[in-house]
């Protein structure tokens, strides 16, 4: 299965890069996120509960950066188990561009899934993904744009050798592996 997407956060490339690089604003943002664990510098592990149509499990996944260009595009790998529910594995890309209205957020995402998850149909699949996604942008946007006009800060300057844009494509991933896994 493959997912691809695009999304315009309302806030400055460097805020957004800040943003996605929090596993606490990541964890807040995703739906059913028990969990987000740094393993290393380029490894985490992610607990999630996810429901899609009549199967509800407990996913732990494994997540792999690479190909790190901060504040602009990273790539990454994940491996999940949901139990009997099945499991999921793949890659994505994440990238992010400056525009007018704030900051251009692209991803693919590739995935596979096996056990019951694979016996579920790709449409509930893929309108469960494309909600868990929608939800993600509508809570992230809330929590970087904020209920009032943000003031310019240290966010431009904070963490230049750290990797934020893997976060959101840990999440985007996760959220994707998930909801293809259950």
């Amino acid at each position: 299965m493959e997912m691809t997407g695009e999304q315009i956060i309302p806030a400055a490339q460097a805020e957004v890069w800040h943003g996605l690089n929090d596993p606490g604003v990541l964890k807040a943002c995703i739906s059913g996120c028990e969990s987000i664990e740094r393993l290393s510098d380029t490894e985490y592990t992610v607990m999630t509960t996810v429901a899609i149509g009549p199967v509800k499990a407990r996913f732990r996944g494994k997540l792999v950066l690479a190909d790190l260009d901060p504040p602009n595009s990273y790539s990454l790998s994940f491996d999940g188990q949901g139990g009997t529910a099945g499991f999921g594995k793949g890659s994505a890309k994440v990238s992010l561009a400056a525009e007018r209205a704030g900051t251009r957020l692209s991803y693919v995402v590739k995935a596979q899934v096996g056990g019951k998850l694979a016996q579920i149909g790709s449409r509930l699949i893929d309108g469960v993904a494309k909600k868990m996604a929608d939800d993600f942008f509508s809570a992230f946007n809330r929590k970087i744009a904020g209920p009032a006009p943000a003031a310019a800060g240290p966010s431009a300057d904070a963490a230049p050798g750290a990797a934020p844009l893997w976060w959101v494509v840990a999440i985007i991933a996760a959220m994707f592996l998930l909801a293809y896994f259950t």
